[in-house]
């Protein structure tokens, strides 16, 4: 599965161009001036621990869509339990391997319906060399309802998500200290990852490092 939003794509595309062949940015490396014409889409995660991932800064656009402050509050908070439990592992194994995490969500309104949301998770170096940020996006795939007055997203539902390798598979940082053994280079189709009952595809990949046509940033 690409990534189908713009906002996705262009976020992608500047925390790639950043990371280098690195595992992972630094934090500070990243500029907002870079991203501006997507930074009210754009959030950052402080992971506290494996299960607690705190916003640092959420885009005024995602906050008024859902109509609450997400700055200071938990990303696993407001999922259904299975759902919750399904992206405590997503997130503890983007942390460990430092692959991109790609989510399509429902959101739903008690009186204007339904949306669907890309959210993209591109993880970040603070301070050790260890992944405790992450710079994400999250932009509506399709097209809203006039919203109603006083009405608020609260539910939320996990239709997919997905680990997307931007080296083809984890980082050669990863493998040298694991017992993993690298995919093959020739492999690249998406391998199926059965979670609860659940089947997600992971791609080895994912989008090439193209040049996005409008300039990239940061929040």
């Amino acid at each position: 599965m690409q990534m189908r939003s713009k906002t996705s794509q262009i976020l992608f595309n500047y925390w790639n161009d950043v990371r280098q062949n690195r595992l992972a940015p630094k934090r500070f490396e990243i500029e907002p001036s870079r991203i501006a014409p997507i930074l009210s889409e754009t959030f950052i995660l402080e992971r506290l621990d494996w299960d607690s991932y705190r916003f640092r800064l959420a885009g005024t656009r995602i906050c008024d869509e859902f109509g609450v402050e997400f700055r200071g509050t938990d990303f696993l908070d407001g999922w259904l339990p299975d759902d919750r439990a399904t992206l405590q592992r997503h997130l503890q194994t983007l942390t460990r391997q430092g692959g991109v995490g790609l989510l399509t969500l429902e959101v739903g309104t008690p009186l204007s319906g339904h949306g669907t949301y890309e959210c993209v998770l591109l993880p970040l170096i603070h301070t050790r060399d260890t992944i405790d940020r992450f710079l994400g996006a999250l932009a509506r795939l399709d097209t809203p309802r006039p919203a109603a007055m006083g009405d608020r997203q609260t539910v939320r539902r996990l239709k997919s998500a997905e680990v997307i390798w931007p080296d083809g598979r984890p980082h050669a940082l990863i493998t040298d200290h694991s017992r993993q053994t690298p995919l093959s280079p020739h492999v690249r189709n998406a391998r199926i990852v059965r979670i609860d009952r659940r089947h997600f595809r992971v791609y080895e990949g994912g989008l090439g490092k193209t040049q996005a046509s409008t300039d990239a940033s940061d929040g």
